[in-house]
């Protein structure tokens, strides 16, 4: 199950910068695959400063993009309801990219439990026509997205304390966070903030999303009420910490990553949870809406942090 930890919807280009042969000796063809790099990197990446989400590509989305756009009136209206009928749950639609004869909707909910998510639109390639009426998830993503998010719901001050410590540190050090519209564009993985997202490890909250599709509008004190004091098994919860060096060009600073890890683990009061920590170099993929570099220093699994 660790693999819901991190939720992409593509698969990230593969780095072809392999060397090539030449006659001007090994130190051209160092320079030339340096210069390869560097071409890859400005077409491929964007400061993290920068990145709203835009350039996203999904398996087969050049075939359909257009069809998807042309239709985006259409598509809204459809997947709001799909929501609403489904999961009893209002959202609001941010972005529409076109996927593998379908479109890929990225939706947010209004008010709480807060979340953010994704549906898929089927569309018919030779007659060019959205399946308006065929609207549909991925089996298990909504429904853990809903949990997630009444999970941060249940302990908002656990998780202020974390919002608090990380908004300390990002004033503080040379770090930063992805921006809010890249979260809204791009994110699918439930409660999520420009640090970090929460997402399910198991089925422990199965009776809790039944009980809110029973009751939609169920309070934050109810919630609360209900289930803050029963046991909660924290390795049923992953919260995933993304941060990124702030200056272009830069490492991710090993003293600066050391020093959070060690705060996070020394840190009383939290959510109860496993907890992973990545910081990244200043670039995120156009493509993938992620960092996966080989540079990239990370805490997580096997080694996650564990707070009960």
């Amino acid at each position: 199950m660790k693999f819901k930890k991190i939720i992409t919807l593509s698969i990230g280009i593969p780095l072809l910068l392999g060397g090539c042969m030449n006659l001007h000796g090994e130190h051209d063809k160092k320079m030339t695959a340096e210069e390869r790099q560097k071409q890859f990197e400005k077409e491929h990446y964007a400061r993290i400063q920068e990145y709203t989400g835009q350039g996203l590509k999904l398996d087969g989305g050049t075939q359909t993009a257009g069809v998807a756009k042309a239709h985006h009136d259409e598509i809204e209206k459809a997947v709001k309801k799909f929501f609403l009928d489904k999961y009893k749950t209002k959202v609001k639609v941010h972005n529409i990219v076109g996927a593998l004869r379908a479109a890929t909707v990225f939706v947010e909910s209004e008010g709480e439990p807060h979340f953010h998510t994704y549906a898929v639109v089927p569309i018919d390639l030779q007659t060019k026509k959205v399946l308006t009426d065929k609207v549909f998830s991925q089996e298990g993503q909504v429904e853990d997205a809903i949990k997630s998010g009444i999970y941060a719901m249940i302990f908002d001050q656990e998780l202020k304390k974390l919002d608090d410590y990380l908004d300390k540190t990002v004033k503080k050090e040379p770090i930063i966070g992805i921006r809010q519209e890249a979260v809204n564009n791009l994110k699918t993985a439930g409660f999520t903030t420009s640090y970090y997202y929460i997402t399910m490890a198991d089925n422990s909250f199965d009776e809790v999303y039944l009980k809110y599709l029973k009751d939609p509008n169920k309070s934050k004190e109810n919630w609360k009420k209900e289930l803050k004091h029963t046991e909660i098994d924290p390795k049923s919860f992953y919260v995933t910490i993304h941060l990124y060096m702030e200056k272009p060009n830069t490492e991710p600073d090993k003293t600066i990553f050391n020093r959070i890890v060690k705060n996070i683990e020394n840190m009383e009061g939290l959510a109860p949870g496993l907890y992973s920590v990545f910081l990244h170099d200043n670039t995120i993929s156009k493509r993938a809406g992620s960092n996966s570099k080989d540079n990239t220093l990370r805490r997580t699994d096997p080694n996650d942090i564990i707070k009960k």
